[in-house]
């Protein structure tokens, strides 16, 4: 988890979000090996550091990567595996934004941050530089939760793969 408490801009950006109790739901929400709370700091402060680094605009990308994820419903709860899936895809961004605009005042670039955050595997194509760093980042977060989630499969998975290819290489 990044130390993002010592960076005091970042921590005023996002003061109001994490001071909002119905946002503060989602530290009880598993997310690959974390919560989604952590989840979402992580993908909103890497994504806060790279838009200030390209002088782009660090606020809202910091506001809309944090609220990318704020819906409140567990995949669990999903009766059927179509369910659980377009709730992980199509659905939740939808509900994030619904859930952003109703607690929160969001920019149109931070609303298109969170419509657009699963692109490509929603067909939201996200408009600004900002919308394709948050996306981008999550993916990257993401992957590295479900990795140490399941990093020990992982690694025999690609042992073997390698020694396949080595076998085959001689």
């Amino acid at each position: 988890m990044p130390n993002y408490e010592r960076d005091e801009q970042y921590v005023r950006i996002i003061s109001d979000i994490m001071q909002n109790d119905n946002f503060s739901q989602m530290n009880e929400i598993q997310h690959h090996s974390d919560t989604r709370l952590n989840h979402s700091l992580k993908v909103s402060y890497y994504s806060y550091k790279i838009a200030k680094a390209l002088r782009l605009d660090y606020e809202d990308v910091a506001r809309g990567g944090l609220l990318h994820d704020f819906y409140l419903g567990q995949v669990s709860e999903q009766k059927t595996l179509k369910d659980k899936f377009l709730l992980y895809t199509t659905k939740h961004p939808d509900e994030a934004l619904i859930n952003a605009s109703e607690y929160f005042e969001i920019s149109e670039k931070e609303r298109d941050i969170i419509r657009s955050h699963m692109f490509p595997v929603d067909i939201k194509v996200p408009k600004y530089a900002e919308s394709w760093i948050v996306s981008i980042v999550d993916k990257g977060v993401s992957a590295k939760e479900f990795y140490h989630k399941f990093s020990e499969k992982i690694s025999w998975a690609t042992n073997v793969y390698l020694l396949m290819i080595l076998n085959f290489i001689r």
